[in-house]
């Protein structure tokens, strides 16, 4: 029997491990090769896809696709419907594949806004944040919040997410 949930609607593929107390709700589906840890929420409509790796303790809210090339850190929040890229140039007819995908990391802590886009190819920094609506197209140093298109940095931040510095630019 398993120790996490997967709400009946959604899907998980074979070779997939889901680590205990994970909650999977509606209309989710977790593709072959993920690898997701322990005590992690998703919202509906998730989609994590081939090989994705997922820390302890994250929580991804409703309209998140996780691509493959993306990896998400223990403690990692994704706000509602942010995206993550995997191909800088992509063409419909002209496929790379996953050789061509580009790896996008965040670290431990890390929280991303809603609506926000990480273009891939990046590292967002441990207990850096990512404001709503954000696009980031170069590294997040860690403890900084980023806002803005594209995204920059416009204060540090310490692991509860409170302003301690602004930047005056």
């Amino acid at each position: 029997m398993a120790d996490y949930f997967v709400h009946e609607s959604s899907y998980i593929d074979d070779d997939v491990i889901i680590g205990e107390d994970t909650k999977i709700w509606h209309f989710c589906h977790v593709q072959s090769g993920a690898r997701i840890g322990k005590n992690c929420s998703f919202g509906q409509n998730v989609n994590v896809s081939n090989n994705v790796i997922i820390g302890n303790n994250v929580k991804i809210q409703n309209n998140v696709s996780v691509y493959e090339g993306v990896e998400l850190e223990d403690g990692v929040f994704c706000g509602p419907s942010c995206v993550f890229t995997n191909d800088l140039t992509p063409r419909a007819e002209f496929p790379k594949g996953h050789v061509g995908y580009k790896k996008t990391l965040v670290r431990h802590g890390a929280s991303i806004g809603a609506n926000a886009t990480i273009v891939c190819g990046h590292k967002i920094g441990e207990y850096a944040m990512v404001a709503a609506g954000a696009v980031v197209t170069k590294d997040v140093e860690p403890y900084t919040l980023v806002a803005g298109i594209p995204a920059t940095p416009i204060a540090k931040v310490d692991k509860k997410g409170n302003i301690i510095d602004r930047f005056h630019n």
